[in-house]
């Protein structure tokens, strides 16, 4: 175990964790929402520090990231445990393991053997993915300061419920994000994943402040999340807060606790894509549906097709020096 960063001491032997917005209270003897920070007679630990449970070689385009240095590989690595209870998560075995069966897994590494791996293997980024990277947040931000010594940028997969303390202390280390807005409305939020909306839209508007470049997914689910006003609502947003972030929408394959619903059809992944560019984006893509004219990277002023992928790989790349190689606008995201 390690002592966990940002907490504060109560007088009572609680201590208020301010890592994520749920912002615990929590009693000598027991853990953070997250199930993985516990309070040990006054103190917080956190006991996933360097307890890697999956750890492999990415393409980047599976985070996904599509503007951030595409066509590298991203050294991926994940602790068990989340501050999230999503009823559809597709990685719950280990996400959900210090709630559903009581126990915490992974191999024992220390942050100078992640960097090293990432750097002989010749990846361009270390990605805090398959879980919640802000729950492992201590062993992430080590790892991540050697990164950057390296030449590595640093990637977060989130949930985007981090503080703004939280963030505060990622500024200078994490370069990219991809960002779940997995509704636009409270109650989903909370019935679907026991958590709330407004904080991670708060997160994606720092995150941007700082110069952080940020690409957002939306995993439509039928019946739950897949209206027309609501996928209106998520693109508005989206365009009132930085209209150059692309914007992902996933199918919903039948997992965990919802097995119940069906699959995402493809029109309503083709709809959504709509809806987007409707409404001014720059960038909509579509995910989870293979063969679909989403995959592609287009220029958003000459509609040139400037980046042609089929799942994660990328079949031609025409960007040269940032730009449009027809019309020469500057394609957002590939001047970093």
């Amino acid at each position: 175990m390690k002592e966990a960063r940002l907490y504060r001491k109560s007088p009572d032997g609680h201590v208020d964790c301010y890592l994520c917005e749920f912002r615990c209270h929590i009693p000598d003897g027991k853990h953070g929402v997250c199930g993985v920070r516990e309070n040990i007679e006054g103190v917080l630990f956190s006991n996933i520090y360097g307890r890697v449970i999956a750890e492999n070689i990415d393409p980047i385009e599976k985070k996904p990231l599509f503007h951030f240095q595409p066509s590298t590989s991203s050294y991926s690595i994940a602790t068990v445990g989340c501050n999230f209870r999503c009823l559809h998560c597709q990685n719950s075995e280990i996400s959900q393991m210090p709630r559903d069966q009581r126990r915490i897994l992974g191999d024992e590494v220390e942050p100078e053997e992640i960097v090293n791996q990432a750097y002989e293997t010749g990846c361009s980024s270390i990605s805090y993915t398959y879980t919640e990277p802000t729950i492992f947040f201590e062993f992430a931000y080590d790892v991540g300061v050697l990164a950057k010594q390296k030449g590595l940028s640093n990637i977060f997969v989130t949930n985007g419920y981090m503080t703004k303390e939280c963030l505060g202390e990622m500024n200078g280390v994490l370069d990219a994000a991809n960002v779940d807005v997995k509704s636009f409305t409270e109650s989903f939020y909370k019935k679907v994943c026991g958590a709330k909306l407004a904080p991670v839209l708060d997160s994606i508007e720092q995150m941007r402040a700082m110069g952080i470049w940020v690409e957002v997914t939306t995993l439509i689910i039928p019946t739950l999340n897949d209206s027309e006003e609501e996928l209106r609502n998520i693109a508005r947003w989206i365009y009132r807060t930085d209209k150059t972030m692309p914007w992902h929408i996933s199918a919903f394959h039948p997992t965990y606790k919802l097995r119940d619903l069906p699959p995402t059809p493809a029109s309503i992944i083709e709809r959504a894509r709509e809806i987007g560019l409707e409404e001014g984006l720059r960038y909509v893509y579509t995910g989870n549906v293979p063969g679909l004219k989403g995959e592609n990277t287009y220029c958003y002023n000459c509609k040139e097709l400037l980046i042609e992928r089929h799942g994660f790989t990328v079949r031609k790349n025409v960007i040269a020096h940032s730009k449009c190689p027809r019309c020469s606008s500057l394609i957002d995201g590939f001047d970093l």
